[in-house]
């Protein structure tokens, strides 16, 4: 690996490939992790576990959990690459819990020159380390921190009704370790409330905030089969089995969508809900569905939990770029009064001086970056603009 580095005019790193924009693109070379030694080390004196960065989190979560040890979150899909995830801010759900990068103590950099650079917690390329969009360098290992295994139960919850999402946010995203909800915009309820709860916390109730528990296991988007989606119904299990919503030894989908998402202070997330509710004509006709969760702050300079609790709305859209980047723009307007962050690995139509206004800390990172990587052997017509705007 470092020879390739230290060899290539330019490159680009890349996961597991669920990204929707150019941020993995090179006319260069274009490295993958896949091959490198799957190392899985845990240290029960500092209760941390050090992987090598082309693993997927599906491929390391059973053998923390037969260890006696657990993350802290993990996101939608367990099929994405830890390196990949970390890298673009991605992030599970919960109202105390960080992204999936906010785990991270520690990473082992191959920077631009072929030079390996171990970076810690007290380093000061920590907070810009972490969540780089590859723009560092290569991260070839990463230690995350671990907590004690733990069993959870899974709910579904159909028709939570609009207003009582407006009026009960707080209390509906609380009530649980993992709340997502989930509407196609179409109508006055959110289809549905994924509520991921700790095994030992009492069986909820049938009717809930308006809403009703669901009778029979459920798919987010309507009318697909539930087959694929982590077990419902209260079914208890391990923490890697329920966190997710899909199984890992199915393919999520079939590719034949985008996806976007935006970021926006917690204690603004009722009005950026009532914004993007008078949206909602123009958005549903182009949606598959769309899913609003909380995530915690932390100090990772491009994390799109930086610095704020965070209310994340993502979606999902058909697969028709020429109907969708209108409606981009429209949501974009919608909130930006709520200086709404935009995941680095989704489409998004703000202009790269707008994104700079979000990520306080860009500017930073981009000097760092200069630093480490002076012939600007990893960037790319994505990052050059948005790193130097």
């Amino acid at each position: 690996m470092r020879e390739l580095v230290a060899d290539a005019d330019n490159f680009r790193v890349l996961g597991s490939g669920h990204s929707f924009n150019p941020i993995a693109d090179t006319t260069g070379d274009l490295i993958s992790l896949a091959d490198l030694p799957p190392v899985i080390s845990i240290s029960s004196d500092s209760e941390t576990v050090t992987v090598s960065a082309g693993l997927r989190y599906g491929e390391v979560v059973p053998r923390l959990h037969a260890a006696g040890y657990a993350l802290h979150n993990l996101g939608s899909l367990p099929h994405i690459s830890i390196a990949g995830a970390c890298a673009t801010g991605t992030h599970g759900s919960g109202v105390a819990n960080g992204t999936l990068a906010s785990a991270v103590v520690a990473l082992d950099l191959v920077t631009a020159d072929g030079g390996l650079r171990t970076i810690t917690r007290d380093d000061e390329l920590f907070p810009a380390g972490v969540v780089s969009l590859g723009a560092l360098g290569v991260v070839t290992s990463l230690t995350l921190a671990l907590r004690p295994t733990f069993d959870m139960a899974q709910y579904v919850y159909d028709d939570l009704p609009y207003a009582a999402a407006l009026d009960e946010f707080d209390a509906i995203m609380s009530s649980a370790y993992s709340v997502s909800l989930f509407t196609d915009w179409a109508g006055p309820h959110f289809n549905q409330v994924w509520v991921k709860q700790l095994a030992s916390a009492p069986a909820p109730p049938k009717h809930w905030h308006g809403a009703t528990l669901a009778d029979a296991p459920r798919h987010p988007v309507p009318g697909m089969s539930a087959e694929s989606c982590t077990p419902q119904l209260g079914e208890p299990g391990p923490w890697h089995a329920r966190l997710p919503h899909f199984k890992l030894e199915f393919t999520p989908s079939s590719g034949e969508e985008l996806q976007s998402e935006y970021f926006v202070p917690r204690d603004q997330a009722i009005l950026g809900l009532a914004a993007l509710h008078r949206l909602r004509d123009r958005i549903a006709p182009v949606l598959q569905i769309s899913e609003i969760r909380t995530i915690a702050a932390d100090d990772l300079w491009l994390s799109p939990s930086y610095g704020r609790d965070t209310v994340a709305f993502h979606f999902t859209w058909v697969k028709d770029t020429e109907a969708v980047l209108p409606v981009l723009r429209e949501i974009e307007a919608a909130l930006a009064p709520f200086d709404a962050r935009p995941h680095w690995g989704k489409l998004f139509t703000m202009p790269p001086e707008v994104v700079a206004t979000r990520y306080g800390r860009l500017a930073d990172f981009a000097a760092l970056t200069t630093r480490l990587d002076p012939n600007a052997k990893l960037q790319n017509p994505f990052l050059t603009p948005h790193l130097h705007p």
